[in-house]
């Protein structure tokens, strides 16, 4: 199935780039190019994309709203959004996120690595570039001293899904899940689909937030 992909950015060499280089991909098409936030929401209604590669700052509406808006109309519920940017900056990581990102990435990134990051999001998984999952955790995910093991945001999650939700704010993708538990790839993701389910949030990135904000991982914990 071919992934369709929607450019929003506002410097139109940007977009000539990204869309030469998606072009020339096996199982990848651009279906249409927006300049400002607003056309991006429209456009990604318009032409039922798969996946959007938003610049943050656009004029009329950002990326970071775009996206907000994107995630909040159920007829879009199938739309990933990768953020793309020149600063990888830790505030504009986790506003990304908070608005219902599944990516963040720099715009000088190699044109294998970006193919890679849109069948990633593309597939249902998140992506988060080394650099900002350092900062992200860092600067704002790390639990203070009095933050309890479990918070009891998490008491809604069986005993398994928990340990499923820490691997994936660990990074850990299916197979790698799966192979912890000696399951099959298609149960461990129905185990990361409940969590998703249950904490009311829909994609992987946000189980990471709440990995760490809840302080079931802490910062260089390995599984």
């Amino acid at each position: 199935m071919t992934i369709r992909v929607l450019l929003a950015d506002d410097q139109t060499l940007i977009r000539a780039g990204f869309r030469l280089i998606i072009d020339l991909a096996d199982g990848m098409e651009v279906v249409g190019e927006a300049t400002d936030g607003r056309e991006a929401v429209q456009f990604a209604r318009d032409h039922r994309a798969d996946v959007v590669l938003m610049d943050i700052r656009m004029p009329q509406m950002d990326g970071i709203e775009a996206t907000r808006t994107i995630g909040a109309d159920e007829q879009l519920a199938g739309v990933r959004v990768i953020i793309l940017t020149t600063f990888e900056a830790d505030d504009n990581v986790l506003a990304a996120l908070r608005a219902g990102a599944s990516g963040f990435l720099s715009k000088d990134v190699e044109p294998e690595e970006l193919l890679r990051a849109i069948r990633v999001v593309a597939a249902g998984d998140a992506l988060l570039t080394p650099r900002a999952t350092r900062g992200l955790i860092d600067r704002f995910l790390a639990p203070s001293s009095d933050t309890p093991s479990v918070s009891p945001a998490l008491e809604v999650l069986t005993e398994r899904e928990r340990e499923v939700l820490r691997l994936v704010a660990l990074g850990r993708s299916n197979e790698e899940i799966a192979e912890h538990f000696v399951l099959s790839p298609l149960t461990a993701k129905t185990h990361v689909h409940r969590a998703m389910t249950k904490l009311g949030v829909r994609d992987r990135a946000q189980l990471v937030v709440i990995g760490y904000q809840s302080g079931l991982v802490r910062p260089g914990e390995q599984p």
